[in-house]
C-alpha cells in the first residue's frame, strides 16, 4: 500500500515537472520570438537614425555655404 502511495506522488511530481517544462519552454520560444522581433526593429531604428543624421551633416554644410555667401555679400 505505501509502495502505491510513493508511486503515484512520484508520478505526479513528474507530471507537474513535465507542465513546467512545457510552459517554460514555450515561454522561452516566446521570448525568443520577441528578442527576435525587437533585434530586427532596434536594427530599423539604427538605419534611421544614420539617415537622419547624414542629413542633418547635408543641412549643416548647406548652411555654412550660405553663411559665407552672406558674409561675402556683407563684406
Amino acid at each position: 500500500m505505501e509502495h502505491i502511495d510513493l508511486m503515484e506522488k512520484l508520478s505526479q511530481k513528474i507530471d507537474d515537472l513535465l507542465d513546467k517544462y512545457t510552459i517554460l519552454k514555450d515561454e522561452n520560444e516566446r521570448l525568443r520570438t520577441e528578442l527576435v522581433t525587437c533585434k530586427a526593429a532596434s536594427e530599423e531604428k539604427d538605419k534611421e537614425i544614420e539617415k537622419l543624421r547624414d542629413e542633418l551633416a547635408m543641412k549643416n554644410l548647406e548652411i555654412d555655404e550660405i553663411i559665407k555667401k552672406i558674409e561675402n555679400l556683407v563684406s
